[in-house]
């Protein structure tokens, strides 16, 4: 059964009621045509629970626009879905294009600081989110009263005498469902060793984000990135409100696992009785950064599971920490997010996970 409005629903009760399922939910593709967004394509999702979201095919296939019952979740950058045209690879270029949105991939190559790694000059963040997916397929599919939707497709990270990084993603949700499954496999295509670096840039913003809102995770450890985190450390889980001239903080936490290794950290906003939950594998991620930006003009919240630390390969190598695929190796990453509606659903998220 789907419960859709607070009732529940066969397959054959939707039938008698819908013209057709796009009526309600499905996955539709269509493309941007004004300005630095021209040309993206864009696959829109809703799921009948009121959550709708879309995904820039050629942008690693990240999610920009996402919202709840019309409730934006996600922050959004001037920038809106620039084309990968206009990608400046160069030190902190990644900015000059970066959209915000509720995930944005940081890869494969690359994620963190700009650096030069070996000689190869690294800009930020790496080049997964400027990368178009190729071979994109959608598909919805009943399973007796079940019906999930699932958008899938490939993304390539080349350069000659250099990395042949194949990602293949899907993500997936389900009619009636507020949550989003992404799961990635990268493979090494190429004949020689090759660095993997995944950061999952998760941008959540107001009215989710706001004052009086609180960060719950169960972390090992947490300790500041620099001096200026260092100032906010006691308040690192408390939402304020927009503050002039604030200079981001970055908290680096060592998060513990349930008995199924996944790992897990909730936003809550009690006023607007909402949670942005996130669960991942820690086997794969075990790295979680907490980015607190909340100034004005620029108020949002970054969540970023991750297989490494911020300051970049050259840095990942020195520590000795650079992670690696063999060729012919690959390597499966599950993030999962969900929209937690009500007390009771966050309570159960909370108890469930023990989180504070």
């Amino acid at each position: 059964m789907v419960k859709i409005l607070g009732e529940d629903y066969s397959r054959n009760d939707l039938a008698m009621r819908l013209g057709h399922l796009s009526q309600l939910a499905g996955i539709r593709m269509m493309e941007l045509r004004d300005g630095s967004e021209a040309g993206v394509r864009i696959a829109e999702v809703r799921t009948g629970s009121g959550l709708r979201f879309q995904v820039s095919l050629d942008r690693g296939m990240d999610v920009s626009v996402a919202e709840y019952k019309g409730i934006p979740l996600a922050w959004r950058s001037p920038a809106g879905d620039v084309n990968p045209r206009f990608y400046d690879p160069r030190g902190l270029g990644w900015l000059r294009s970066f959209p915000g949105g509720l995930m944005t991939g940081c890869g494969l190559s690359q994620a963190g600081a700009p650096s030069v790694d070996e000689g190869e000059e690294l800009g930020l963040h790496g080049r997964l989110s400027h990368l178009p997916a190729f071979d994109v397929r959608s598909t919805e599919g009943w399973n007796g009263d079940h019906c999930t939707f699932r958008l899938e497709g490939f993304v390539r990270e080349y350069s000659v005498f250099g990395v042949n990084l194949l990602l293949h993603r899907t993500i997936e949700t389900s009619l009636g469902s507020s949550q989003i499954t992404f799961r990635d496999v990268v493979k090494n295509e190429g004949t020689g060793r090759s660095p993997i670096m995944m950061l999952y840039h998760i941008n959540l913003g107001w009215p989710l984000l706001d004052k009086g809102g609180r960060i719950l995770l169960s972390a090992k450890s947490v300790a500041p990135r620099d001096a200026e985190a260092q100032k906010g450390l006691e308040q690192a889980k408390e939402i304020p409100k927009p503050i002039p001239g604030f200079k981001e903080q970055v908290f680096q936490y060592d998060l513990n696992e349930d008995r199924e290794g996944l790992s897990a950290v909730l936003l809550e906003n009690s006023r607007l009785d909402l949670g942005f939950g996130l669960r991942f594998r820690k086997k794969e991620l075990p790295k979680f950064n907490e980015w607190k930006m909340t100034a004005e003009g620029m108020y949002v919240l970054g969540l970023e599971p991750a297989n490494c630390h911020t300051k970049g390969r050259a840095a990942e190598r020195a520590a000795g920490t650079l992670q690696f695929l063999e060729p012919g190796e690959e390597r499966e990453f599950v993030v999962q997010t969900a929209i937690l509606e009500g007390e009771d659903e966050r309570t159960s998220f909370i108890k469930k996970n023990e989180l504070k």
